[in-house]
């Protein structure tokens, strides 16, 4: 058994009717010219030749009673993949809209936790010869860089097919543990969390008060850790210390978001918009304009906001706040398979109506905002969730839930995710991977995710809304893309086949295809 990571733990704990924990991909395939080709037995069969390379597809979870400490993952014993692997169409003409329309459905309900917490639809009936696949797992198994990496072992990276390891230990199902072994496991790892999270909250007040240039922070960190110096400092390995830095404090950005359409109380359904841009124009855009990918990404989607918002009378005067996930993994992680993620708050300037002046407040405040984030180094940024205990911290977070404290109290207005893809063509029993569409999740006050993942010579968008408070999100992203031909213009980058800018009106969201962006 192994034991999942307060992190881990607390995407299971926040799940309400209306908050799922589970993140998803949309995968879309070019069929190979076989005539017999099926989509649905060949991708299920490409996972039963994968299926010991991919641990997280058969665990499942064992609860500690009365919630004394974190789930373990067991290896299910009853695992089926008749059950994970399933068949659905959208109907003629199969086009990407209806395609998103399904995919948001699909997305809107929980996982059934007395199984592996992961699905996978084949989705036919798409134009062109193609199909998809929607691919669902709790965020409890993975991050964004380890679902990454759970994609690319699932396909190869060639037509033909790539020999498969074989299984060298075999794979043994485990017996479900009783009540009492799992009563006798929480108590055991009860006894070192108070002590272990007094040092740790000591540490970071030093660390946070050096980055700060705050004496007082830093004397009382010192107090602390010199009175629980000897054997049990030794024992907790807390002796470690970083050597002084001469850097200069940053400021901090306001986290106090302002109120928007999309900030408020969510349902269980979900709408999905997808759509392609060009990698390559956005990197031209940042090499002209020196600032980063990221920076260009953030700065088209404080754009669309803008433009989005103020079409409907609800633009603040003051900016958004975006919280943005970044990635803690140091490659020296011994467990692949978990959670090594962290967030920062930047400020989106909505309020800013030129399109260069805002890509600068962007990097700007990017750039202080990952220097107040790098005062805390990445090993210690998620090891807070391990210590409160188990079971007053699930009361907790189920607690925050049901009483919708996100809609009141929440540091920002929406999720902005960039996540590195495979630059080399995958393929998944011969059929080509050509679109690698992200489908995140949201929680309460906060109705809308915007997630970027590059594959190839693209940029793939996904942008998840709550239903009810921001039912139009295709015309959303219509506005975000249009914000990165504007951007790309001010450039002086060439879009191809791009077309005088036309004021903003209300409109439905234009085909894919055309200028930036490529079908998907």
């Amino acid at each position: 058994m192994k034991q999942l990571s307060g992190l881990d733990a607390t995407f299971l704990h926040l799940e309400t009717s209306a908050q799922f924990g589970h993140v998803s991909s949309l995968s879309i395939y070019t069929r190979p010219d076989s005539p017999d080709y099926r989509p649905y037995d060949a991708w299920k069969g490409q996972l039963q030749r994968r299926l010991h390379l991919l641990e997280p597809l058969r665990r499942r979870l064992a609860e500690v009673p009365l919630g004394l400490d974190h789930p373990y993952w067991i290896a299910d014993p009853d695992f089926d993949l008749d059950f994970h692997v399933r068949h659905t169409a959208v109907p003629p003409p199969g086009t990407d809209d209806q395609l998103a329309v399904l995919a948001g459905r699909l997305v809107s309900r929980p996982l059934d936790r007395r199984r592996p917490l992961w699905l996978s639809y084949v989705i036919e009936g798409l134009a062109d010869r193609r199909f998809a696949v929607l691919t669902i797992v709790h965020h409890a198994t993975i991050d964004g860089a380890s679902g990454v990496e759970l994609m690319t072992l699932m396909l190869d990276d060639r037509p033909e097919g790539a020999p498969v390891p074989p299984e060298t230990d075999g794979w043994t199902p485990e017996r479900p543990p009783g009540d009492l072994e799992m009563l006798a496991r929480g108590a055991l790892g009860l006894a070192r969390k108070p002590a272990r999270g007094l040092l740790l909250a000591a540490w970071s007040a030093r660390e946070v008060g050096r980055a700060t240039r705050n004496p007082v922070l830093v004397r009382a960190a010192n107090d602390v850790r010199r009175s629980l110096r000897g054997p049990l400092g030794t024992v907790l390995n807390l002796g470690r210390q970083r050597p002084e830095e001469p850097d200069q404090p940053s400021a901090m950005p306001s986290v106090r978001p302002p109120r928007t359409p999309f900030n408020g109380p969510i349902t269980p359904h979900r709408k999905l918009a997808i759509r392609s841009t060009s990698l390559d124009v956005v990197k031209q855009v940042k090499s002209a304009l020196g600032v980063t990918v990221n920076d260009v990404v953030m700065a088209a989607c404080a754009g669309g906001l803008r433009t989005w918002l103020d079409r409907r009378g609800a633009l603040p005067t003051d900016p958004l706040v975006a919280l943005v996930p970044v990635s803690v993994r140091t490659g020296e992680e011994t467990d692949r398979w978990t959670n090594r993620v962290s967030m920062l708050s930047a400020v989106l300037p909505t309020d800013e109506p030129d399109p260069v002046r805002r890509l600068r407040r962007v990097h700007e405040s990017m750039a202080s905002s990952k220097e107040l984030f790098s005062a805390l180094p990445a090993d210690r940024l998620t090891d807070f969730a391990e210590f409160p205990p188990p079971a007053v911290f699930a009361r907790a977070m189920r607690l925050s839930a049901r009483l919708r404290l996100g809609s009141r109290l929440s540091p920002g207005n929406l999720v902005i995710s960039n996540v590195p893809g495979p630059r080399a063509p995958l393929y998944a029993a011969g059929a080509r991977l050509e679109h690698y569409f992200p489908v995140s999740t949201i929680v309460e006050g906060q109705g809308l995710n915007i997630t970027v993942q590059s594959y190839l010579d693209r940029l793939d968008w996904g942008l998840v809304s709550c239903a009810e408070l921001l039912p139009d999100v295709d015309v959303l992203l219509a506005d975000i893309l249009d914000e990165m031909d504007a951007l790309a213009a001010a450039a002086g980058v060439a879009v191809p086949g791009s077309e005088p800018a036309a004021p903003a009106k209300p409109r439905q969201a234009r085909s894919a295809g055309g200028r930036a962006r490529t079908r998907g």
